[in-house]
């Protein structure tokens, strides 16, 4: 872990102080998130989409590995006049956290093994929002490298696997000459049971 949060926190000490553009998806599906609740921004750095979100009125946990991305994250939200709950978290590690959210947001960060567990980490009918690059990328960019990347299909066919419900998806191109795949799905309400009728009593009369 120590590893991790050196080599971020270096990362974003290296970068530009103004707070960064949400990602371009969730501003043009915003109509489909939820506009109240709880919201989880997983792997969110300084904030660029949680301080957005928390705008729009939802209250905000962002979790980060970087100490230097969240006292950023902290200050921007501050002087935005929102408040953001920040969590430093390695999420190469199990993340105990209740599904109680109504939405997650997941851009740009990738953890195949992890990441059923993050989608259950909302309530029935919370939302979850998944953005990565994609390995066509690599037609353009060096970076992220091919461990980052997820295959064409690959998030619809995941959101197909664990149960949710499409909402929309988008893969190619972006402006910002990035390959993304870009999916919104729901957990869907489990119905609840019904129970199971009693067995018919048994004819004859009881045995003497």
């Amino acid at each position: 872990m120590d590893g991790d949060r050196e080599r971020w926190n270096a990362t974003w000490r290296e970068r530009a102080g103004e707070l960064e553009r949400p990602a371009r998806f969730l501003e043009e599906h915003a109509h489909l998130l939820p506009a109240s609740g709880k919201a989880l921004d997983l792997a969110g750095g300084a904030g660029r989409n949680a301080i957005w979100l928390a705008r729009r009125g939802l209250d905000v946990t962002l979790v980060d590995v970087s100490d230097v991305a969240l006292t950023r994250a902290e200050s921007r939200a501050a002087s935005t006049g929102v408040t953001l709950r920040t969590r430093r978290v390695d999420l190469d590690e199990p993340l105990e956290l209740a599904p109680l959210y109504d939405l997650v947001v997941i851009v740009h960060f990738l953890d195949r093994d992890h990441r059923d567990d993050y989608a259950q980490l909302l309530v029935e009918g919370g939302v979850l929002v998944h953005v990565q690059q994609t390995v066509v990328n690599l037609e353009r960019h060096a970076k992220p490298s091919r461990r980052f990347l997820v295959e064409q299909g690959e998030l619809a066919e995941w959101i197909a696997r664990i149960g949710f419900e499409l909402v929309a998806e988008r893969e190619g191109w972006n402006d910002d000459g990035v390959h993304e795949a870009a999916v919104i799905a729901r957990r869907i309400a489990v119905a609840a049971q019904e129970p199971e009728p009693e067995p018919p009593a048994p004819s004859g009369g009881p045995y003497r």
